[in-house]
């Protein structure tokens, strides 16, 4: 599954829109289904439960690292604001 992972982790970026990388879930949703049907198991089978609880795990993962690096990005930026603020407020008095 780290394959698995990175492969999603390369098609989603941070820059796209939750819709879009919803999109990209579906496709990944939609070829995994066309690979279990191929396999002719049971749709109860624990096989393709469990790959589909993988597939979703992933999914949330990803998501999570997305979330994190906007997060920190937009704290990077309020840090910068608040500096430049405190460099105009009190360094140029100096």
């Amino acid at each position: 599954m780290a394959d698995f992972t990175d492969l999603i982790a390369r098609v989603v970026s941070p820059s796209m829109s939750r819709e879009e990388r919803e999109q990209v879930y579906t496709v990944v949703r939609q070829a995994v289904q066309r690979l279990q049907d191929r396999e002719s198991l049971a749709g109860d089978d624990p096989r393709i439960l469990l790959q589909r609880h993988l597939i979703e795990e992933t999914i949330r993962d990803v998501e999570f690292d997305i979330v994190r690096f906007l997060t920190l990005r937009k704290i990077e930026q309020a840090r910068a604001a608040q500096n430049a603020e405190y460099e105009a407020q009190f360094v140029k008095k100096r």
